[in-house]
């Protein structure tokens, strides 16, 4: 027990218990304390750390309800098992991410704890912190995304304890991987919909030049196109979105989405008769508006219960989640 300190940080905005059940699983993740381990008393945590009763035993019933700890009467507090850390490294968090998100924590055990944090597409923030975090974690789950240094930076890490999830690029063969598929998978699943695409004149691809999504998706854009011989174009200045009648658009960003749905609108075009829209990336939500949104996406439901799976199992292995057309009324 001597080799577990905490000192609370007053300038932090985080509560007292808080920081102190922080503490604690961070003592326990990194084997400070180990299953069995008597923990300090109330009493000795007041004197020691200068805290209330209140904050201690405030921290030790959080810790007792997530099963870290349990007490016995008049033995006091023990330490009931190990705890997996976890390094969740996400790009943005957008509405389909919180779907991702959800279903991870949801599939956890009790004895995992995530620490979340976004990059956005930002390399020196990448680099910093997978820095920051070497060694620190049990697990490391990474959205890569296209820059030459990603791969030298993961290096810093054990690569039997990374995930590269959702891109399957800049990645080791030795990294696990749990991806979706920008391409093939994307021409594939449009085909399931062609009947529909083609009751249309024209195929508009709206690919912002403010995106990160992988050029792949407009490759197999313009192959779908080729194939059926159906017209088509490719808009990249969403603000030069000009909806026409007799077309169908296919989106890569909420934001231009939003764009196609005023200006049909203000025109009076009916979705699913007069033009078609496609969005990509399921999320809750599209179901609802404007009498359903069609989407193109991958299930990350799944990829949320697959890296899960990472952190709870050792017979994990590299898959690609498919990506499908969910058909609703505005194609």
């Amino acid at each position: 027990m001597k080799a577990f300190n905490f000192t609370p940080d007053s300038t932090c905005p985080v509560p007292k218990f808080q920081q102190l059940i922080q503490a604690f699983q961070d003592a326990i993740s990194q084997k400070i304390l180990k299953p069995g381990d008597v923990l300090p008393s109330v009493n000795q945590m007041c004197k020691e750390c200068s805290l209330s009763r209140d904050t201690v035993f405030k921290a030790y019933a959080e810790l007792k309800k997530r099963n870290v700890i349990e007490s016995v009467p008049n033995k006091g507090y023990f330490v009931a098992g190990e705890i997996t850390r976890v390094f969740l490294f996400l790009d943005t968090f957008k509405a389909y991410k919180e779907v991702l998100y959800d279903s991870f924590r949801k599939s956890l055990p009790d004895n995992v704890t995530v620490d979340l944090h976004f990059h956005h597409y930002n390399i020196e923030v990448f680099k910093n912190l997978v820095r920051e975090s070497a060694g620190k974690y049990s697990k490391y789950i990474i959205m890569s995304f296209d820059n030459s240094e990603i791969a030298a930076t993961l290096k810093q890490l054990d690569p039997k304890k990374v995930l590269i999830v959702d891109w399957n690029i800049n990645a080791e063969d030795q990294h696990l991987q749990i991806f979706q598929d920008f391409g093939q998978s994307v021409q594939n699943a449009l085909q399931t919909g062609v009947k529909k695409i083609k009751k249309y004149k024209h195929f508009c691809f709206v690919y912002p030049d403010y995106t990160y999504h992988p050029y792949e998706t407009v490759e197999f854009f313009l192959r779908f196109c080729k194939v059926n011989g159906i017209k088509h174009s490719i808009i990249t200045d969403s603000d030069a979105i000009d909806v026409k009648k007799n077309t169908v658009y296919l989106s890569v960003s909420d934001r231009a989405m939003v764009k196609i749905l005023d200006k049909a609108r203000e025109k009076k075009l009916e979705f699913g008769k007069d033009i078609g829209l496609i969005s990509y990336n399921e999320t809750p939500m599209k179901k609802y508006i404007d009498k359903g949104i069609t989407v193109l996406s991958t299930d990350f439901y799944l990829m949320g219960k697959k890296m899960a799976e990472f952190i709870t199992s050792s017979n994990v292995e590299s898959c690609c989640i498919s990506t499908s057309l969910i058909e609703r009324s505005s194609l």
